[in-house]
């Protein structure tokens, strides 16, 4: 479940000089280590994320999360504070993301411009801390991909069978008579293999031909298409 944003408490004297020490110390000292971590994650467009991290140390003051792979001022989306349970905004803080108390962050309703690389660094209770990575990768569902033969009678020997499939999938997959297509030598995969071409056909290339098409949320299968080949 999603947490609600917790407001900023733009009264309170002790929080905004956490913040300004920790931003103090976020850009002028190196990381201790690179033990904490993010588990990257892929997302359909539209959907809530939780980039969680683990390796947490103990005694973690507050964790602040940045785009990008490095920690930047200008690219800081926002600080939690464990302590005052109080969340401070950074400029790349969209109003989408939500911090929760094991440092870990929730995107809701991640767009293509969500994708790339975070950073979140732990502050510990002994002035040090810890900095670790994780990638987000959005993608849109593939849509029903769109088959399409050149010529869907050929004849023996002689014509050459172009078939493309349209999709914005990013992988493509090819199937005879509902199996998966073994390539001979006469066969070859062009653009990205979403073009098949058999060079010449012969008789034992009749039948129905479909496409899969995948990416790393999703998948679709064409329509089927049924070549013809004919022969004396």
């Amino acid at each position: 479940m999603v947490s609600p944003s917790v407001p900023t408490c733009r009264g309170r004297v002790p929080w905004q000089g956490l913040l300004l020490a920790v931003l103090l110390l976020t850009f002028w000292s190196p990381p201790a280590s690179a033990q904490l971590s993010i588990i990257s994650a892929n997302a359909a467009e539209g959907e809530d994320v939780l980039l969680r991290i683990y390796n947490t140390p103990p005694e973690v003051l507050g964790f602040m999360w940045f785009r990008g792979g490095q920690a930047l001022f200008y690219r800081y989306i926002a600080f939690y504070s464990t302590t005052l349970k109080e969340i401070g905004r950074g400029p790349e803080f969209t109003g989408r993301e939500t911090i929760n108390d094991k440092g870990s962050m929730v995107i809701r309703n991640a767009t293509m411009r969500d994708t790339g690389t975070y950073t979140v660094l732990a502050f510990l209770s002994d002035s040090k801390k810890e900095v670790g990575f994780g990638r987000l990768n959005v993608y849109q569902p593939v849509r029903l991909p769109t088959l399409i033969a050149r010529n869907t009678t050929l004849t023996e020997n002689k014509d050459i069978a172009f078939l493309t499939c349209y999709s914005n999938g990013l992988s493509t997959h090819w199937l005879f008579n509902d199996e998966c297509l073994q390539l001979n030598n006469r066969m070859r995969l062009a653009w990205g293999n979403r073009t098949l071409i058999i060079k010449p056909v012969k008789r034992e290339d009749a039948g129905t031909y479909h496409c899969e098409v995948t990416n790393p949320i999703s998948s679709a299968e064409s329509v089927s298409i049924e070549l013809h080949v004919k022969y004396e």
